[in-house]
């Protein structure tokens, strides 16, 4: 069986069609979620005018151990989430939809799959949102992560503390996507613990999802 197909290719579609719509996001749900979790902030979120796409992991997680645990130990299963998202970007990108026009979000586990394969696959896009992650590794592989953000917008909102997310990573994780040229917002939110605030979601729709 090959990496790719380990997590079925199971997507739930919300917003408008991708035929008729101009921007994408790409949702992804935190380990113990689902796809219709995660796609439920979409209400609260400025994208009325997006087609929204939500994958959703076997067994609702995209790999078995903390994301700070060695690479290895997480695969093949990391590597699978990672080829799915890099297949549903390309199968967006032949719709139509240009890569500058791809919007990314994730919460926890979610969140630290998208920064993952952003990093590994920078390039233009519509903008970046990460409640709660980082990337991934007991430590930074730098030598993963190449190609130039060209000045897209990434949020990053964590606790302080969290008890799943060290801010530690979080600011290393920062600083990698900077120096990548992303167009960088930090947010720690002191107790606010493992979820999505309001706080952050005005966030987001600031600096990510303007009209």
């Amino acid at each position: 069986m090959s990496n790719k197909n380990l997590h079925e290719k199971k997507i739930i579609v919300a917003g408008k069609r991708i035929e008729d719509a101009q921007k994408v996001l790409i949702m992804v749900h935190g380990r113990g979620g689902d796809a219709k979790d995660i796609l439920s902030l979409s209400q609260y979120l400025r994208v009325d005018d997006f087609a929204l796409l939500a994958p959703e992991a076997t067994n609702h997680t995209w790999y078995p151990y903390s994301f700070l645990t060695p690479p290895v130990q997480n695969e093949p299963w990391l590597s699978s989430a990672l080829d799915l998202l890099k297949e549903i970007t390309e199968e967006v990108n032949e719709k139509g939809i240009s890569r500058e026009n791809i919007y990314l979000l994730g919460f926890s586990q979610g969140a630290c799959l998208i920064l993952e394969f952003a990093a590994r696959n920078a390039r233009r896009y519509g903008g970046i949102v990460a409640f709660t992650g980082g990337l991934i590794g007991d430590k930074i592989y730098a030598e993963n992560y190449k190609g130039d953000f060209n000045g897209t917008p990434v949020f990053i909102g964590s606790s302080d503390p969290d008890p799943h997310v060290p801010v530690q990573r979080v600011n290393e994780t920062s600083a990698i996507l900077k120096n990548m040229n992303a167009a960088i917002t930090l947010k720690i939110y002191p107790g606010m613990g493992h979820t999505v605030s309001l706080a952050e979601i005005d966030k987001a729709n600031q600096i990510i999802f303007t009209p």
